[in-house]
């Protein structure tokens, strides 16, 4: 079967299926944060102890991303992706009835490795698009992403306030039982391009890494970028318990609110293709990278009042995807037939990047309290400009 004439085309109700699926279901790995001080609660541990649960799902998505997602270059998509559903769903269910701490690290981190899916939507989109469509399709599935990343907040603040924790993760597994059948009947099937061994496609991983320098410099921003912003999210409910004097279920209503705020840059994401395409991408990823330095200044100045942290977000959030989608941009404009694999490389230092800045700011608030995150947040993104201004004089 000559695989080129076989791929369907890119159709709006399909990509908007790709598009609201992949928010949907990268909520799974974000329903634990505003819900961190109830859980907390509820074992009786440390905050640094209970911040483990988002560290073990960003590390199992960061897995997920690398062993997982190049299978798409390989095997069949839609048939990969209904299957892992089961897995994501059984993963839910393990959630919402642990007993124990130790337990929910290791459901974590399955929820995160199952959780990838729209690691396939993504470069699928940006395969069947066509050349002139490939940012706008990218930027609309990566808007539906952003929208459930926040979303999946505002959701879990909510339910996690006025019904519990737990009930969270049994309304997520209703969720993606009825997202499972959408896809079984509307997800057209794409069929691989790659021909070997998964040991030769995980060795191709590697030779990829090696050759593309711009693969290379997308990964460590992307990384510096996920660290920066999982510094913010991760600590804020333990910031809005200590500092703004409220109770747990108060700090976890208003911190899934926040997440209406960081709409902004979800909603700027389906635009910033097209206005990326017609850019310098690498002025846009200084501009990005400064706007991100700059919420980290407003937290510093404004962090204990709720219209600083309100402006830091939408500034940071918006830096961040800002400089996501260019990365992508930059990654998929080469060889579609490698676009999985190149995703993978990419969106794992991502991940463990947001593992890193789980686990460095959740420790900086223990020990030193909002200005330990703000040190955290702010020398992780400064990082990121030194290396960025690095790559450009070379």
């Amino acid at each position: 079967m000559n695989s080129s004439l076989s791929q369907p085309k890119l159709t709006s109700g399909v990509l908007w299926l790709m598009a609201i699926s992949s928010g949907l279901i990268v909520a799974n790995n974000y329903y634990n944060q505003p819900l961190l001080g109830l859980m907390a609660e509820d074992f009786q541990v440390s905050e640094s102890e209970i911040s483990g649960i988002p560290m073990f799902t960003q590390i199992g998505y960061a897995c997920g991303l690398f062993f997982f997602i190049p299978l798409g270059d390989m095997f069949k998509r839609k048939r990969m992706i209904l299957i892992d559903f089961i897995f994501i769903i059984m993963a839910l269910i393990a959630m919402s009835l642990s007993k124990s701490v130790k337990l929910l690290l290791p459901i974590s981190f399955i929820i995160g490795f199952t959780s990838v899916i729209p690691q396939l939507f993504i470069p699928m989109a940006a395969t069947l698009a066509t050349p002139e469509e490939k940012p706008k399709a990218v930027g609309i599935v990566m808007s539906g992403l952003l929208v459930g990343i926040l979303g999946s907040r505002v959701l879990s603040g909510y339910v996690g306030d006025f019904f519990g924790w737990r009930e969270m993760y049994y309304i997520a597994t209703v969720i993606m039982i009825i997202l499972f059948v959408l896809i079984y009947f509307k997800l057209p099937e794409v069929y691989p391009r790659f021909k070997g061994t998964y040991k030769e496609l995980m060795l191709s991983l590697i030779q990829l890494f090696k050759t593309d320098s711009s693969l290379r410099l997308a990964a460590l921003r992307g990384g510096l970028s996920f660290a920066a912003l999982s510094a913010f999210w991760t600590p804020l409910v333990f910031h809005l318990q200590a500092n703004f004097h409220l109770d747990e279920h108060m700090a976890s209503n208003i911190a899934g609110k926040f997440g209406l705020v960081g709409a902004c840059g979800a909603i700027t994401a389906a635009f910033m293709g097209k206005i990326i395409a017609k850019s310098n991408k690498n002025n846009f990823l200084t501009n990005s990278i400064l706007l991100i330095l700059s919420s980290w200044v407003i937290f510093y100045f404004s962090g204990y009042s709720f219209w600083g942290l309100i402006l830091g977000v939408i500034f940071i959030d918006i830096g961040v995807q800002a400089a996501h989608i260019t990365n992508q941009s930059i990654i998929f404009s080469g060889n579609p037939n490698v676009a999985n694999r190149v995703n993978t490389i990419y969106m794992t230092s991502y991940f463990i990047g947001g593992a890193l800045g789980t686990y460095i700011s959740a420790h900086a608030f223990q020990y030193f309290n909002w200005n330990g995150v703000v040190y955290t947040g702010g020398g992780i993104t400064l990082l990121m400009l030194v290396c960025h201004w690095i790559s450009l004089k070379k």
